[in-house]
């Protein structure tokens, strides 16, 4: 018997928040969570301000987000800060996740070299930074999926099974 993963997706854009720009990212996420089986419980819109995503971080895990998904803010602009907003607040990073999303990716473009995304335990939650580009964000999840049930279940204290 598999568990629903309920699920919390954070797009961090200064224009989407601003209405300037139609956020695509978060969509994307969506049909791709829904695909994978996971249930979306909470999101959000919010400007790349690192005291904003601590905050909703933080409050979804708090709503019970087992997975909270973030897209944005992980590249090297001098507005992107979501690494350093999650590391803030972090219990533990996990290095495997970011080394894969991005190894998988170079295979795609030389650019996600560039690309800061991680993953991270935020109190009971696996909080995984992806890329602000709807389709790199969607592409770095399916990475990583294979194991985004175990960990979240870690994180969320179920003992593992024999």
């Amino acid at each position: 018997m598999t568990t629903v993963i309920p699920v919390g997706l954070i797009t961090i854009s200064d224009r989407a928040a601003a209405g300037d720009y139609e956020d695509l990212g978060g969509p994307a996420l969506h049909e791709a969570c829904r695909e994978n089986g996971w249930e979306v419980i909470a999101e959000a819109v919010i400007p790349d301000d690192l005291e904003k995503i601590q905050r909703t971080v933080l409050a979804f895990s708090t709503q019970g987000c087992g997975l909270i998904l973030t897209t944005g803010g992980t590249g090297i602009a001098l507005r992107d800060v979501t690494p350093e907003a999650i590391r803030a607040i972090m219990r533990v990073e996990i290095p495997g996740f970011g080394e894969t999303m991005r190894m998988r990716s170079l295979e795609i473009t030389p650019n996600a070299i560039l690309s800061r995304s991680l993953a991270a335990i935020v109190e009971r939650s696996l909080v995984i930074a992806l890329p602000g580009k709807p389709s790199g964000a969607v592409e770095c999840l399916s990475f990583v999926k294979a194991a985004i049930p175990h960990t979240v279940k870690l994180a969320m204290g179920v003992p593992p099974s024999c």
